[in-house]
């Protein structure tokens, strides 16, 4: 009797209002890919589906939760233990369509649980996607009470920390908002690619959202520089920028980048 190949899981996470949903859909356009479907909760976000995390009104919360150090979740948490794992696959199992390659979890969240979730299941890989602060800040105005330039600085905090957590990562792709509106049959491919599994349609819909924030509070000189290390700058003006793509097989890494 051949060995069953247990499904592998691509986790995205971002700051709210960033493109996570987005980046999901494409993602569960691929064949042998699938997220979660049918549920009740917010965006069919898994988080909100399992109780091996603790998740309460005050977890997650847009724009305080990357800086909350009670949500970064690494290897060192006590969360990390085989009883964490079998409850979340179990969990979140009758969410998924049966016999995927991949499925897909997308919770802003897992942008500070990387880490732990990696330990959980090795096989895991991660997107990450970023938007500019700016619009990120304007986006989520409603639902903060805060000025526009604190929503910045937690932008800007939440990025370190991400890029704190990189070395301790094996796959993992950062893909900025922007690039995707732009050419998103590329970010289809480079997605498909970082996940072995073959291009699909394009999903419809796809638009440039953040021109809807035109006029928003700009950054500072000092904020405009920690942002400058990804492509941002004030004004809602977006550089090139050459993507972050790590994976333990240099043939994958390659792949993405030529995409």
């Amino acid at each position: 009797m051949p060995l069953e190949i247990p499904p592998r899981y691509l986790f995205i996470g971002g700051l709210h209002r960033s493109g996570t949903s987005l980046v999901n859909r494409l993602a569960n356009a691929l064949p042998g890919a699938g997220g979660i479907t049918g549920s009740a909760a917010p965006e069919n976000e898994g988080v909100y589906l399992q109780g091996a995390i603790p998740h309460t009104a005050q977890s997650g919360r847009p724009m305080h939760f990357a800086t909350n150090p009670e949500e970064h979740l690494t290897e060192a948490h006590p969360l990390n233990s085989l009883e964490t794992k079998t409850r979340l696959a179990q969990d979140w199992a009758p969410w998924f369509a049966p016999d995927l390659h991949w499925r897909v979890e997308k919770s802003p969240v897992n942008l500070t649980r990387m880490r732990l979730m990696q330990q959980l299941f090795p096989m895991s890989q991660f997107i990450v996607v970023l938007r500019h602060p700016e619009a990120v800040a304007a986006s989520v105005a409603s639902w903060v009470d805060a000025p526009a330039q604190a929503l910045i600085d937690h932008w800007i905090a939440a990025q370190a920390q991400m890029l704190d957590d990189l070395p301790y990562l094996h796959a993992v792709m950062v893909l900025r908002y922007e690039d995707i509106v732009a050419d998103a049959p590329r970010a289809l491919r480079r997605i498909a690619r970082f996940v072995d599994l073959p291009e699909a349609a394009l999903p419809e819909g796809i638009a440039d959202g953040n021109q809807t924030y035109a006029g928003a509070t700009q950054m500072t000189k000092a904020q405009a520089a920690e942002a400058a290390r990804w492509g941002y700058a004030p004004g809602l003006q977006v550089s090139p920028w050459p993507g972050l793509i790590q994976h333990p097989l240099r043939a994958m890494r390659e792949a993405v980048e030529a995409a």
